[in-house]
């Protein structure tokens, strides 16, 4: 599938085949994609949890409030982020040119330290990018996939046994659709959404 179409067609569903299951090809596939995503600095804060285990899949589900597609999808994505990604920056630009290295990593820390708002802002900039790859790969791929984030964070960052300084981003199910989704809600106009330039006055 090319990859407007995948755009055209990739939709949250909610209905998956609890019987498919992906193999672990697919997922290394899946997630190898996910690591293309672009990240600031090229500091590659997000963490990506795949959950397959069942019991896991039962904390995760009844963290979620019971949402069936957490456990009934093919694999369950927590994509999180680490906060102090920028506190590590020399392994990020190993294999640039010295020149390159030397003006770009020094920036890095300084940029993000003391400045919380910011380490998150990041974060929440990354997961989205990722998820979106994974949503678009995972449809290219002859999957469907639900992002979430209807559940409850502590409990599940309890689960995943999260990291300290790491946030959780959202919850993205993927697998085999037994139903369709639902007719789009209704998008909103183009001209009321797209600006030129700057905000009409």
């Amino acid at each position: 599938m090319d990859t407007l179409s995948a755009i055209r067609e990739r939709r949250s569903v909610k209905h998956f085949d609890p019987a498919h299951k992906m193999t672990e090809t697919e997922i290394n596939a899946l997630l190898e994609l996910a690591l293309l995503s672009p990240t600031s600095f090229n500091m590659q804060n997000w963490r990506f949890v795949v959950v397959t285990d069942s019991t896991q899949l039962d904390a995760l589900r009844a963290a979620a409030w019971n949402q069936a597609q957490v456990s009934e999808a093919s694999a369950t994505i927590l994509i999180c982020a680490d906060l102090n990604a920028h506190e590590d920056a020399e392994r990020y630009w190993l294999n640039a040119p010295a020149p390159v290295r030397e003006m770009l990593v020094p920036m890095i820390a300084p940029f993000y330290r003391d400045n919380p708002q910011l380490q998150r802002d990041e974060a929440m900039r990354s997961v989205g990018i990722a998820a979106q790859t994974l949503m678009l790969a995972a449809k290219a791929m002859g999957y469907e996939s639900c992002p979430m984030i209807g559940f409850d964070p502590v409990k599940v960052a309890e689960s995943i046994r999260l990291p300290e300084n790491h946030v959780i981003g959202m919850m993205l199910t993927v697998g085999k659709a037994v139903k369709d989704a639902n007719a789009r809600g209704g998008q909103l106009p183009y001209d009321e959404v797209v600006f030129r330039d700057s905000f009409s006055a």
